[in-house]
C-alpha cells in the first residue's frame, strides 16, 4: 500500500500484487474505523470491486458514480487521500462520503441512497452532448434498489439507450437486511436449484462446442436467451440493459476481465456482483448490521467501546416506549425505512413481527402507506431520521396533511448529528414541517418527556403530529422539571425570574443548554425565565403575549434559522406590535459540515458560553 497514492499506481500491479493490496487496505480500514467510527462492513465488502474498477477504467477521466457512499473507503485510500484517512469523519478531516470538494475522483456528492443511476445517466448524456467519450459507471447496492429513484433511473437509462454501465453490488444486506421483492427475487434466483443446475449444464454444453462457426454461435445465443428466463438478469434485460452476472465480487481476475470486456460494448450494461458485507473481518461478517455504521470498537473482540455514561439514547427510549404502547393498544403499528436498529424498533419487531413494517429504503412509500393504514382505523408510528424524511416531503403534504390523517412521525436524529456531516444533519425538519397546514410539531426536552409526548401523539386524532428528538444520549433534565400534563400548544415554564431580564425559549434538547445558560447568567446578576417550548407548532400564544414585559427574549433551537422556531416567534412579536428585544440562536444558512456535536455547537454559537455571551450583549 505504501507504493499507492493514485489509481495510476495500481495499474502497474500484477493480479497477485492487487490481492496483497486488498488485504492491506482492509487492515488499514479496520484499524482506522476502530478509532473514528464509520461505515465499516460495506466498505470491507467492496475492496476488490473498487480496485478492479480503478484498475480497468481510466479514472478520473472515466467517471465512477457511487451510491450512498458507505462503500467508498478503499476508493478514498487509493485516490490521493491515504495519509489523511485517519482523519475520517473528524472535524476538518475527510468526509465519510464522496465529496467533490475533496477530490476530482469524487464525481457526485452522496449520502442518501438510490441516486447513482440518475446522476450517472445525466453525466453520460452530457458527455454525448459534448461529443466526449469517457466511460460512466454507477455503483449501487442491492438495498438501494428499493428506492423509487433507482427504478426511475434504470427505466429511463434503458429507454434512452446511451452508453452507461451500472454495477449492482449485491451483498443481500442494506442497513437492515435488504427488503422488497427485487432483493428477494435476486436471492431466490441465484440460490435456486433450477438456476444452478441449468448454469452448470449450459457450461458443460458450451465447453463441448467446436470452434466458433455461425451455427455454433446461433446455438450459443439461443441457449443464452433461454437461460435468461431463469436468471436474475431477466428484469434488467426487460428494462433495456445487457446483463452480466452474477459474478464473485471478490475475484479480481473475473472482475477485471468482465470490466475490460464491457468497456468495448455499446448501450446500457448492468453487471451483477456478489460480495460479502464485512469481508475479511470476522465480527463484521457475523453481524454486518452492527458494523454497518459503528462507533469506536475493540479490533480484537469486535465489541463497541461504550460511553462512560449509562444513559440511554433517545432512539432506545423511543423503541422501548413503542413496545409499551403496542402491548396496550392493538391498533398501533410501526413503520421504518431500513432502520430497525437505528430507530430502536428492533425490540418491537421481535415482539410484534406482524405489526412492525420495515419497507426498505423507501421513505415516500412508508409515509403514504401509513396514510392508507389510518383509513381503516390503524394508528401508524412512522420512525425515520430527519434527514431521510426530507425525501418524502410531497407525501407528507399531499397524502397525509392534505387529508388531515392522524399519522405519528417519530423524527430521529433531529438537530446536529455530528460525524456524518452535511448529508445527515437533521437541521431542516422544523422549517419544512412548520409550513405544512394541519401539522403539529413537538420537541420533548428529555427522556421522560419523549415518552409522554409519544403517548400524547398516539392518542391525538385531529391530524398528523411529529415528534423530533436528537441523536445520542437522551437528556434527563431532572424530576423537578417534569411536565405534569401535556396540552396541545402549551409550553412549560421551568424556572421563573422576578427580575424580568430575559426570557429564554428552548426547543427540545436545547432546554438542557438553557438551564446552564440561566445558571451562567445569574453569575452576572441577570435573572432569566426558562421556558420549555414543547410545541413548535402550534405555539403557546398566550404565553408569548405575556413576554412583552421582559427586557429581552431569546430562542434556542438546533435547526436552521430560516423558517425555524425563532422566526416564528419573531413573526408573532412583529405582527402583534410587540416591541420586544429579540435574538434567535439557531444554525446559519449553511450546510453544516462533519465534526463532533460539541465542536459544531460551539462553532455555530449554540454552546452555553456563546449563548450566555450573546444574551449579555443584547442586554448591554
Amino acid at each position: 500500500m505504501e507504493k499507492v497514492n493514485y489509481p495510476s499506481d495500481i495499474r502497474k500491479f500484477s493480479i497477485n500484487e492487487l490481492k496483497v493490496l486488498a488485504e492491506e487496505i482492509r487492515e488499514y480500514i479496520i484499524k482506522t474505523v476502530s478509532q473514528t467510527g464509520g461505515h465499516l462492513a460495506s466498505s470491507l465488502g467492496a475492496v476488490e470491486l473498487t480496485l478492479a474498477l480503478h484498475y480497468v477504467f481510466e479514472t478520473p477521466e472515466d467517471k465512477l458514480v457511487w451510491d450512498v457512499g458507505h462503500q467508498t473507503y478503499a476508493h478514498k485510500i487509493i485516490t490521493g487521500r491515504k495519509d489523511r484517512f485517519p482523519t475520517l469523519r473528524q472535524y476538518r478531516g475527510l468526509s465519510g462520503f464522496p465529496k467533490r470538494e475533496e477530490s476530482s475522483y469524487d464525481v457526485f456528492n452522496v449520502g442518501h441512497a438510490g441516486t447513482s443511476i440518475s446522476a450517472a445517466l445525466g453525466i453520460a448524456l452530457a458527455r454525448d452532448l459534448l461529443s466526449q467519450d469517457e466511460d460512466v459507471v454507477a455503483i449501487i447496492g442491492d438495498g438501494s434498489l428499493s428506492c423509487g429513484i433507482a427504478y426511475e433511473g434504470l427505466d429511463n437509462a434503458g429507454y434512452i439507450d446511451t452508453d452507461l454501465i451500472v454495477i449492482v453490488n449485491d451483498n443481500n444486506m442494506s442497513i437492515s437486511p435488504s427488503l422488497g421483492s427485487l432483493s428477494a427475487y435476486l436471492s431466490k434466483k441465484m440460490s435456486g436449484p433450477i438456476y444452478n443446475k441449468l448454469r452448470d449444464e449450459i457450461e458443460k454444453i458450451i465447453n463441448t462446442l467446436p470452434l466458433p462457426s455461425e451455427p455454433t454461435l446461433r446455438l450459443a445465443r439461443k441457449i443464452e436467451e433461454s437461460f435468461k428466463f431463469f436468471s436474475p438478469g431477466l428484469l434488467f434485460e426487460e428494462l433495456g440493459f445487457k446483463y452480466f452476472g452474477p459474478l464473485n465480487g471478490h475475484n479480481l481476475e473475473d472482475l477485471i476481465k468482465i470490466f475490460r470486456n464491457v468497456k468495448k460494448l455499446k448501450g446500457p450494461i448492468l453487471i451483477h456482483v456478489l460480495t460479502t458485507k464485512g469481508k475479511g473481518y470476522a465480527p463484521a461478517e457475523k453481524d454486518p448490521s452492527l458494523f454497518h455504521g459503528i462507533g469506536r470498537f475493540n479490533i480484537e473482540t469486535g465489541e463497541p467501546i461504550k460511553s462512560k455514561t449509562a444513559k440511554k439514547s433517545c432512539s432506545s427510549v423511543f423503541g422501548d416506549k413503542v413496545v409499551d404502547i403496542m402491548r396496550k393498544r392493538k391498533d398501533v403499528v410501526a413503520i421504518t425505512a431500513a432502520m430497525l436498529l437505528g430507530t430502536g424498533l428492533q425490540k418491537a419487531k421481535d415482539e410484534f413481527p406482524d405489526r412492525v413494517f420495515d419497507v426498505g429504503i423507501a421513505e415516500q412509500h412508508a409515509v403514504t402507506m401509513a396514510g392508507g393504514l389510518t383509513i381503516k382505523g390503524i394508528k401508524p408510528i412512522v420512525a425515520i431520521y430527519s434527514t431521510f424524511l426530507q425525501r418524502a416531503y410531497d407525501q407528507i403534504i399531499h397524502d397525509i396533511a392534505l387529508q388531515n390523517l392522524p399519522v405519528v412521525f417519530a423524527i430521529d436524529r433531529a438537530g446536529i448529528v455530528g460525524d456524518d456531516g452535511e448529508t445527515h444533519q437533521g437541521v431542516f425538519d422544523i422549517s419544512y414541517l412548520r409550513a405544512v397546514p394541519n401539522m403539529t410539531i413537538m420537541a420533548p426536552k428529555d427522556a421522560y418527556e419523549l415518552e409522554r409526548a409519544l403517548e400524547f401523539a398516539v392518542d391525538y386524532d385531529k391530524g398528523p403530529i411529529a415528534i423530533r428528538y436528537p441523536r445520542g444520549v437522551c437528556a434527563v433534565v431532572g424530576d423537578e422539571y417534569r411536565i405534569d400534563r401535556i396540552e396541545l400548544g402549551k409550553w412549560q415554564t421551568l424556572k421563573e425570574s422576578s427580575s424580568r431580564d430575559v426570557a429564554i425559549l428552548a426547543v427540545g434538547n436545547c432546554n438542557e443548554t438553557a438551564l446552564k445558560v440561566g445558571a451562567e447568567l445569574e453569575k452576572s446578576g441577570v435573572g432569566s425565565t426558562l421556558i420549555n417550548a414543547l410545541f413548535v407548532k402550534p405555539m403557546d400564544y398566550d404565553l408569548l403575549q405575556s413576554l412583552s414585559e421582559y427586557r429581552a427574549v431569546i430562542t434556542i433551537e438546533e435547526n436552521v434559522k430560516l423558517g425555524g422556531f425563532g422566526e416564528a416567534v419573531a413573526s408573532f412579536f412583529m405582527e402583534n406590535g410587540m416591541g420586544v428585544r429579540f435574538k434567535s440562536f439557531a444554525l446559519p444558512d449553511l450546510f453544516i459540515e462533519h465534526g463532533s456535536q460539541e465542536i459544531l455547537r460551539d462553532k455555530y454559537g449554540l454552546s452555553v458560553e456563546e449563548i450566555s455571551k450573546g444574551v449579555l450583549d443584547i442586554l448591554s
